[in-house]
């Protein structure tokens, strides 16, 4: 009976490694392909390696492998969940292992070499320390920090945020201007020789961010409220465009309003006010308020962002303005922060910009950080990352702020995760951002939610905190929370040091 059990365990081994040497041989040449098509383009000989495993892992990540993940665990093998890094060399380690517990002692199969099994995550880890600065002794993870208007003219408190463990500083060019700017930058580096630690600088080129720039209302607090209606136009000039009492306008990218369709859904101010289009006018649009944050009334204000994220137009990557900021920004950052973008041609765009700036040598020297906040930039990010990767040193921030408004917040929830694991395949490093410790860092006193939210953090090369009133504090917070998950987990690897409660009283 027990010859008859292992012959029938053995036939489901012959089986499941037919499988798993099918999926193999399927990964291999799809890959292959994709990565065939990138190729020609990839200038950064260095990224050639981390290319063709992201094409690899592209190709798995195609398939429903839930079944054969299943099979493989009862015999102690690896079910594939952390292969991003690795994705042939962890195949075919399986492969060999299923094969010698077949019997197979002289298998033709062969185990990878542990340094090229590992080579992912060492090329990751490089390419962060490149780019975000070598992570401190402490934790893994670095910690940017976005710097308000103060400090420009305030040296001490530039200083404290580093003392704190500030590991890269976030200027938002939507923001202040040259001027302060290069305050802020004097200050970072006399920061760093008094307090004896690096810090890099990413500079956030604000992007085609849709805001309302100008607000008409006949009403003495433009609130709105379910089934209320306003106006959108794309003109400067604002009246009371049939009979609406609130209109508000967004005339610097004016084509917006001519590519929306009724029907087309519309979120303001971080997703508060959730509309739909009812009519197309020839001015513009109507819009009806379908849900609200608050159930008395949302005020409609000037500077909040307006977000279409079913509608489909191309606007230019880079405004008039962020033009004019880059002749600076090319000059001063170690990083630049490039906002929604959404497909290659906003990379190639961003690229020939700093090649103006810079020569070619240059251009290729600086970093780029991939804002990922709409829908076509998540569906498009292998291709995004390849563009940019193929030039630049490259990192990935999951801009969870605009990105829960246009793809909805359920989705977000697996869309971060998702965002993280396709990043580890091609080793570009992550920036972990949008309200991390938010109570924190206003109040002083933060959520339990957020403690948690903070702690994922760790998953990626970088947190990003938002500016507040207890910006140290805050750095402080997530500094320790960085520390003590460090000893817990690298990416989705548990690290199973000997946990206290797991100690027996009297032992």
């Amino acid at each position: 009976m027990r010859k008859l059990v292992q012959k029938k365990e053995l036939n489901k081994l012959s089986s499941l490694q037919d499988k798993l040497l099918q999926l193999r041989e399927e990964v291999y040449q799809e890959g292959n392909e994709t990565f065939e098509r990138w190729k020609p383009n990839i200038k950064e000989k260095g990224f050639l390696v981390s290319a063709r495993n992201l094409a690899y892992y592209l190709a798995l990540r195609r398939r429903d492998i839930r079944d054969i993940q299943e099979s493989l665990m009862p015999w102690g093998l690896s079910s594939l969940g952390r292969l991003e890094s690795r994705t042939l060399e962890n195949l075919d380690a399986v492969i060999a292992s299923l094969d010698r517990i077949r019997g197979n002692a002289e298998s033709e199969y062969q185990y990878p070499p542990q340094k090229t099994f590992l080579k992912g995550k060492s090329k990751l880890e490089q390419n962060a320390n490149d780019i975000l600065g070598e992570s401190p002794k402490n934790r893994d993870s670095r910690i940017m920090v976005t710097l308000p208007t103060e400090a420009a003219e305030n040296k001490k408190f530039v200083k404290s945020l580093l003392s704190a463990g500030m590991d890269v500083a976030r200027i938002n060019c939507a923001h202040d201007g040259p001027e302060e700017w290069e305050k802020m930058i004097k200050h970072i580096r006399k920061a760093e020789e008094e307090v004896k630690r690096k810090c890099k600088i990413m500079m956030d080129i604000a992007g085609p961010k849709i805001r309302i720039e100008r607000l008409y209302t006949t009403l003495k607090n433009p609130k709105v409220y379910v089934d209320d209606t306003f106006f959108i136009t794309g003109k400067e000039e604002l009246d009371s465009y049939y009979g609406s009492e609130i209109v508000i306008s967004c005339s610097t990218i004016p084509e917006i309003i001519d590519s929306l369709k009724k029907g087309d859904p519309i979120l303001i101010d971080d997703g508060k006010i959730e509309g739909v289009i009812e009519t197309i006018k020839k001015d513009g649009v109507i819009v009806k308020v379908k849900k609200l944050k608050k159930q008395n009334g949302v005020r409609i204000k000037v500077e909040k962002g307006l977000n279409f994220p079913e509608s489909d137009f191309k606007i230019n990557i880079l405004t008039k303005k962020d033009k004019k900021n880059l002749d600076f920004v090319c000059k001063h950052a170690d990083i630049i922060g490039c906002s929604f973008v959404k497909d290659p041609e906003d990379i190639k765009l961003i690229q020939k910009e700093i090649n103006k700036r810079l020569g070619k040598e240059k251009a290729n020297k600086l970093a780029l950080m991939l804002k990922i906040e709409t829908v076509k930039g998540v569906q498009n990010l292998p291709e995004i990352m390849v563009a940019a990767a193929a030039k630049n040193p490259l990192s990935v921030m999951i801009a969870r702020g605009d990105l829960a408004v246009e793809v909805g917040y359920l989705r977000l929830a697996e869309l971060q995760e998702e965002i993280l694991w396709m990043c580890e395949a091609a080793d570009v490093p992550v920036v972990w951002a949008t309200q991390v410790l938010e109570n924190m860092m206003k109040t002083g006193i933060p959520s339990r939610a957020e403690i948690t939210d903070a702690s994922q953090g760790a998953n990626a090369e970088c947190v990003m905190l938002n500016k507040g009133d207890y910006a140290v504090e805050g750095i402080s917070i997530l500094d320790e929370i960085l520390e003590k998950m460090k000893e817990h987990r690298y990416k989705k690897v548990a690290r199973l040091r000997a946990l206290n409660m797991a100690k027996v009283e009297g032992e």
